[in-house]
């Protein structure tokens, strides 16, 4: 079956054409009509943009109920109000089951690299072992090929140092040719032109090469080794790389034992080297469980725009190899997304396929997933593949680890990329833009309210200098206009006054002017600072109000609506730091006066309790919380007040409490 253009077939069935001024809804109206053709099978959806480029590939088991989710804003996933946005049209294709749909979901994402779907970040080749097993004497070799029949991939390894030296230990451990011997590959080309004699001769005519000659080569291009012989090197080649290494200690272990039997002593000391050199190895691996656990453990870590991710290869109890990527969009896609994403994509590449991966969730298509890799697996002996998330335990321990990996993964990807400071700069000229700005906000100021019912009432005003906090310029106000209740209008209104009045705009201790003021609170805000600025005679500076809801920027010379910012940008990110620091800056300095104003009113009412016993009793009760719930005898026991001090606190707390407990009830 091929695929259809939903937006074509509507049209030649006569349903509604699509005009460039179709609005929104309109859009919406008209792909729930299309999308009652679609039927309820397992597939993948494919949706379009105006231009039909793809935007994103999903699956599913029944594609009319998924896809309609999006239209009808059911995935509460903070890509999709975005991504509706910019759909035009549709395709899907009908598979027989979700693992088809699971592996075709594969292949499109990597045909089409839609932008809505999770990817890694830096798409390089990464490197392998490769077993050219098509070969009469298969050759070992370090490469970042793109795959070829008839040759075996071990890997990947993201570690480039790691691959080369593994090439060398398993020389060293199991003699192989190597495809960069020069004497290999006289040999493969004589084998392909039907030439025989190379590896019949055995009278000493033709000269081993040099890896023959130190014991890392088995003498193929001289006639010391027959195919068949070769054959089970290899094969050994493999159980190694594969992780296998006990077993291989005990078949090297009889090995030298019938050599010395035999008074080989020779050969024997050449195979104890070789156990030596896996005994040195296994030193070097990490021993994470006392089983013969054979897992990957999956670690992941999310930042803005980016994801780490870190996998832990433990075979027989001991990570033998570690491999650490970075994902895109890992702001606005579900860790669910990401797994997903990340699992089919890893081993899709890898040969490496264990017997379990261990994650700290579970996709939602854990089952499909599951018997996809069973099928890569391909266990002769029918062993199945396991996804599991555990709770606690060793293997919950392991995944905290692979975490952690995972987020030095992407600090030290951060570091070596400059990313956030790539990433700032791209968010201060989005903003430029979105707000109609001269230039970048290179100097943002933000303010924020916190009250309760108009009591203790502050403000906060938080800068950002080049896209970073300045903690230097921090500034916060105590409310001085009376209220009655919270009012945020008038309150925004006082600190507008106090801090771009003229003369506070002319103290160095102030900064600089701002490029940009972001009021927390939206258009209320907005218009209470605007109406402030005119009587101040400010209109040289751009202001804008970010409601809460849904994260939108109210500016004064757009009537039509809300700037929005693109969902996951660098800009919305940066607006959100900008805000959330000015949020909590103004609540830490609220609760600070709360408190200091609660302790101080009580205790200011009990004669004979000053400074000295004040202090004396918080040192003695920790708290005021822990004061207020202390009977008599304890305050009496504390020995900091006389008698009838003490009587006299016990009862003014006691009416403080009464009162509380009224208000609550109220």
């Amino acid at each position: 079956m091929e695929f259809q253009d939903r937006e074509t077939e509507s049209e030649e069935q006569g349903g509604t054409s699509v005009e460039p001024s179709e609005s929104l809804q309109e859009k919406v109206e008209r792909l729930k009509r299309q999308l009652n053709s679609v039927p309820t099978l397992p597939g993948v959806y494919l949706w379009k943009d105006r231009e039909g480029t793809v935007l994103y590939v999903g699956k599913a088991k029944q594609l009319r109920a998924r896809m309609r989710q999006y239209v009808n804003f059911q995935d509460e996933r903070a890509k999709i109000p975005l991504l509706v946005d910019q759909i035009h049209s549709f395709d899907y294709l009908v598979v027989s089951n979700e693992h088809e749909a699971l592996v075709l979901e594969r292949n499109l994402i990597e045909q089409h690299a839609p932008y809505f779907n999770a990817d890694f970040k830096d798409d390089k080749s990464y490197p392998f072992i490769a077993l050219t097993k098509q070969d009469t004497f298969p050759a070992i070799k370090y490469t970042r090929e793109k795959r070829k029949p008839g040759t075996r991939y071990f890997g990947p390894y993201t570690n480039s140092r790691a691959a080369r030296e593994m090439v060398d230990i398993v020389r060293k451990i199991v003699p192989i040719c190597s495809a960069s011997c020069a004497d290999w590959r006289q040999l493969n080309r004589k084998l392909q032109s039907k030439d025989a004699l190379p590896f019949l001769t055995t009278d000493g005519t033709v000269r081993p090469c040099f890896d023959a000659h130190v014991g890392l080569g088995p003498g193929a291009c001289c006639g010391m080794c027959t195919p068949q012989e070769y054959a089970l090197n290899v094969a050994r080649v493999e159980r190694f790389l594969a992780g296998h290494h006990q077993e291989f200690v005990d078949e090297l272990t009889q090995e030298m034992q019938e050599a010395a039997a035999d008074l080989d002593f020779e050969r024997a000391g050449r195979v104890k080297q070789r156990i030596d050199t896996i005994h040195s190895l296994a030193s070097k691996q990490h021993v994470v469980s006392q089983r013969n656990l054979n897992a990957d453990v999956v670690g992941l870590f999310r930042d803005v725009g980016i994801a780490g991710v870190h996998v832990l290869m433990v075979r027989e109890g001991r990570i033998i190899n570690s491999n650490e990527f970075i994902l895109n969009r890992g702001s606005d896609v579900p860790d669910e997304d990401l797994v997903h994403m990340f699992l089919l994509r890893y081993y899709q590449t890898t040969t490496s396929i264990p017997h379990e991966v261990i994650l700290r969730s579970l996709p939602e298509d854990v089952e499909a997933m599951e018997a996809w890799l069973t099928q890569r697996l391909a266990s002769s002996h029918g062993a199945k593949v396991r996804l599991t998330a555990p709770k606690k335990g060793e293997k919950a321990d392991l995944v905290a680890m692979a975490e952690t990996n995972a987020k030095h993964t992407l600090m030290r990807y951060r570091v070596r990329t400059n990313y956030d400071d790539k990433r700032t700069n791209q968010a201060l000229l989005q903003l430029e833009s979105a707000l109609a700005m001269d230039r970048p906000p290179l100097r943002i100021e933000c303010f924020d309210i916190s009250t309760i019912h108009g009591s203790y009432t502050v403000a906060s005003m938080v800068v950002f200098t080049n896209g970073k906090p300045d903690k230097n310029q921090y500034r916060r106000f105590k409310i001085k206009t009376p209220l009655d209740e919270a009012n945020d209008f008038l309150s925004m209104q006082e600190v507008m006054s106090r801090r771009y009045a003229p003369e506070r705009m002319a103290d160095q201790r102030f900064g600089s002017k701002p490029d940009l003021i972001i009021l927390d609170g939206g258009k209320p805000q907005l218009s209470a600072a605007l109406e402030m600025f005119e009587r101040l005679g400010v209109d040289d500076i751009c202001i804008a109000g970010l409601a809460k809801r849904d994260e939108e920027l109210f500016v004064p010379w757009q009537d039509s609506g809300p700037v929005v910012l693109p969902g996951g940008s660098a800009s919305l990110y940066l607006v959100k730091q900008v805000r959330d620091e000015a949020h909590r800056f103004a609540i830490t300095y609220h609760r600070e006066l709360r408190g200091k104003g609660m302790t101080a009113s009580v205790l200011d009412d009990v004669a004979g309790l000053g400074p000295v016993r004040k202090k004396a009793l918080m040192k003695h009760f920790k708290s005021f919380k822990r004061l207020r719930q202390a009977s008599f005898e304890q305050i009496r026991e504390s020995k900091v007040l006389p008698e009838h001090v003490a009587q006299e606190l016990y009862l003014v707390l006691q009416q403080y409490n009464e009162e509380n407990a009224k208000k609550e009830d109220l």
